[in-house]
């Protein structure tokens, strides 16, 4: 077992694996938002369908990665880690043989378990190795995921506007080459003992004394995923009936993903140095802005806005996990998993309700309102607690 750095230094060797982990399974859940015209076309999908099929995915991570992390505060296991990334990396590639809804359903499932999986134990394992800049560091491992989601849409439109989908499974082979190193270099992840304690009494140990603030971070990270997963799901099928072929799409997509990838990095760095209620206020303040300009604004100023409403949108998302950790230290998994993914897959299990108020009142009408959703967040935020010096 690899034993963590003194808490002043950080080990970039394993941040690297573990970044490249996120990277890897991340770059695989890429594949489905900006093929979801692609799928359409092919199975003949309702924008109802969309929406419950995207919120089943999501609802699923958010029902096992709080468990999932839950275990890994508890076990010294890679199990977790290894079966979630391979479940990802050959999941997904066979959507593209689905020949109908429920078999396309099925496989996006068994991917989405996936990364709930490798999730939660690999982000608690952040803190151990990134001495005193676990902000910054979880802005690495973040950026990628964010990095991936920014590099996949481009690579898998390309790759089905030239192959079509049906071609999709031989791209197992990159991950299999990820999956391999990763096998051989990842630590084991260090459990907190609480095992003795049962549920409710770990609950109580880790978080009885700060539940409150983790709700409240936990609540606006929620509404967050509502508006992201919101504009992520369908601005695809906007811009498909706005006249961009699937290879524009996916390279706005990425862009959005982009600018979100350099907004973590920056939104770490600046948290560790100026203090990350800061960083939260002003990130949601611009979100209402920068969404209506990629919603509005014509011809190819949608990659430009694109670009920037991504950057205010993931901006925070390192950051309410650092938060969450340093107010439960001894949860660092499960808290991870309840600001990452239970947020992420609440926010995204909302899918269906978007998609049927989009069939009924219009795609446009529903992401207009969408992206005033971050101004109600600000009341909470100015209630956040001060963790610049735990």
């Amino acid at each position: 077992m690899t034993i963590p750095t003194p808490s002043n230094k950080v080990n970039y060797n394993i941040i690297f694996v573990l970044t490249l982990i996120h990277f890897t399974g991340d770059f695989y859940s890429s594949f489905f938002t900006p093929l979801l015209p692609a799928f359409m076309d092919k199975l003949g999908l309702t924008l109802a369908q969309v929406g419950l099929m995207t919120g089943l995915v999501r609802f699923l991570a958010f029902i096992v990665q709080p468990v999932v992390g839950y275990m890994s505060d508890r076990h010294e296991t890679r199990g977790f880690i290894i079966t979630g990334l391979l479940l990802a990396f050959v999941c997904i590639p066979f959507t593209g043989l689905a020949t109908n809804f429920s078999t396309l359903l099925l496989l996006l499932c068994l991917g989405s378990l996936g990364s709930s999986m490798f999730h939660p134990a690999t982000t608690g394992m952040i803190p151990l190795y990134s001495g005193n800049r676990t902000g910054f560091c979880l802005s690495i491992f973040n950026t990628g995921g964010t990095l991936s989601f920014a590099i996949g849409p481009v690579f898998i439109t390309w790759y089905v506007a030239k192959y079509g989908l049906e071609a999709m499974p031989y791209t197992m082979a990159l991950g299999l080459v990820a999956f391999i190193f990763c096998f051989k270099y990842l630590p084991l992840p260090v459990s907190e003992n609480l095992s003795h304690l049962g549920f409710i009494g770990s609950i109580k140990e880790s978080l009885g004394k700060v539940y409150k603030p983790i709700l409240l971070i936990w609540v606006v990270m929620v509404l967050r995923a509502v508006t992201g997963q919101s504009f992520m799901t369908f601005m695809p099928i906007y811009l498909v009936d706005k006249g961009h072929d699937l290879t524009s799409v996916g390279l706005i997509f990425s862009l959005f993903i982009m600018g979100g990838t350099l907004s973590g990095l920056l939104a770490g760095y600046m948290a560790d140095r100026t203090g990350y209620k800061k960083i939260f206020f002003l990130s949601f303040l611009l979100m209402p802005p920068t969404l209506l300009l990629y919603l509005y604004l014509p011809g190819n100023w949608v990659y430009l806005t694109s670009f920037l409403a991504g950057f205010t949108v993931l901006a925070s998302l390192p950051l309410g996990v650092v938060m969450a950790q340093k107010l439960a230290p001894k949860s660092r998994a499960m808290v991870s998993s309840l600001m990452m993914g239970f947020a992420y897959g609440l926010g995204g299990a909302i899918s269906p309700l978007v998609g049927k108020l989009a069939d009924i009142y219009g795609l446009e009408t529903v992401l207009f309102y969408s992206a005033f959703i971050p101004l109600v967040c600000l009341a909470f935020i100015v209630k956040f607690p001060n963790v610049d010096h735990m």
